[in-house]
């Protein structure tokens, strides 16, 4: 099982167990965790940068959750589809991901639907996760890039810089592929070094997740704009890198991977630019196409407020906050209440209490009423002078 993996330039080797430890029949392979530490920095990341985006960490936790799954299992579906003559033999086989063989792609594709699916249920705004969501991407994918440095794959072909990497696995690989390799244009020795284009392609994530935290988000105009950055970032670099690669899927002579990394840089440009033109055409105004985390129901989102909300009978969020905004903004010019708006309903009860005791009559006038409905005689009240007005002749 062990590899020794050497660079001839550097002067370096590495002794290569693709198993980290066995538990009981169980093995543990580096391949695996790998992956799991990419994830879990990833979502690390992902989760405190939420609020900065108007998504509620609680509900983006699920949403990542959701996608990941969906993603690992797309990215395998992805591979073996794309290599089926490898597993026809031994479909059982294309369950053994710790061995290696993602697509990534796949897995973007499969994670990116489920994830509409997961935001629609979870009520998160779309645009804002996927800007959560670009960068830890970017994360995940330079560490994960680490698994096919264990597994000793994902190399590139001959190169006689410094960095140029052989073992006998690469040797042995490249040898049963050459007609394959000629015939998609490549000319390869098998026993010379070749380019580690996992780690090119680590690095090169690495940079856009330094670039995109710490110049774009910052600076970033409309929701999305993040994730259009992610997609024409990683386009552009794969484009390149998988053309150096001799294990590339291929679709009759196309590296599918340089057409789907082609399709992205192409969308994504094409997309920021036409939203970068219109926001342009409004002259800059801030309320053209607003920041999702700047509005009312980003805010309420972030701190949970929206979705604790009471709902109509049509199923729709009442709009409480909105309504005690408007309230606020119909109030008079003076913008503090008077005393009497001011005061509780208690506080009025308690002011009234004593008016009502001195108007009430005293406890012997009080039956006038009720002799008058009994038909008794009622004394007239004395006039100002003391004296009863004397009836005429």
């Amino acid at each position: 099982m062990e590899q020794t993996l050497r660079f001839p330039g550097l002067g370096l080797e590495f002794t290569m167990n693709p198993i980290a430890f066995s538990v009981g029949p169980v093995e543990i392979h580096w391949y695996g965790i790998i992956i799991a530490v990419a994830f879990l920095a990833a979502m690390a990341y992902a989760l405190t940068q939420c609020k900065k985006f108007g998504v509620n960490p609680d509900r983006a936790l699920d949403v990542i959750m959701g996608s990941f799954v969906a993603g690992l299992i797309g990215a395998r579906l992805y591979y073996v589809v794309m290599e089926w003559p490898m597993y026809a033999d031994n479909p059982i086989s294309a369950l053994y991901i710790w061995e290696g063989g993602i697509g990534i792609y796949g897995g973007l594709i499969f994670g990116f639907l489920f994830g509409i699916v997961m935001c629609r249920w979870r009520k998160v705004r779309m645009l804002p996760m996927m800007d959560t969501a670009g960068p830890a991407l970017l994360l995940a994918q330079a560490i994960g890039r680490w698994g096919n440095f264990v597994n000793i794959e994902a190399y590139g072909g001959n190169t006689t810089l410094p960095w140029g990497m052989t073992s006998d696995k690469i040797t042995a690989e490249l040898t049963a592929r050459l007609e394959h390799l000629t015939r998609i244009g490549m000319t390869i020795d098998p026993t010379q070094p070749v380019h580690p284009t996992f780690l090119y392609e680590s690095l090169w994530n690495l940079l856009g997740f330094v670039l995109i935290v710490f110049l774009l988000i910052p600076r970033r105009r409309f929701d999305g704009q993040v994730f259009l950055a992610y997609c024409g970032w990683y386009g552009f670099g794969r484009f390149f890198i998988e053309g150096l690669r001799t294990d590339s899927l291929m679709i009759g002579n196309i590296r599918t991977s340089q057409l789907v990394a082609l399709v992205c840089v192409v969308a994504a440009g094409v997309a920021m630019a036409v939203v970068l033109k219109k926001i342009k055409e409004h002259g800059d105004d801030p309320d053209y196409l607003p920041l999702y985390v700047t509005t009312l129901e980003g805010q309420m989102a972030v701190s949970g407020e929206l979705y604790s909300r009471r709902k109509t009978d049509d199923g729709e969020i009442l709009e409480e906050a909105q309504a005690d905004l408007t309230a606020e903004d119909a109030a008079p010019a003076g913008g503090e209440a008077s005393p009497e708006e001011e005061a509780s309903p208690e506080d009025s009860a308690d002011e009234q209490a004593p008016a009502a005791e001195e108007d009430a009559p005293v406890e012997e006038d009080a039956p006038v009423e009720e002799k008058a409905s009994a038909g008794e005689a009622v004394p007239d009240e004395e006039d100002p002078a003391g004296k009863k007005e004397e009836p005429e002749g």
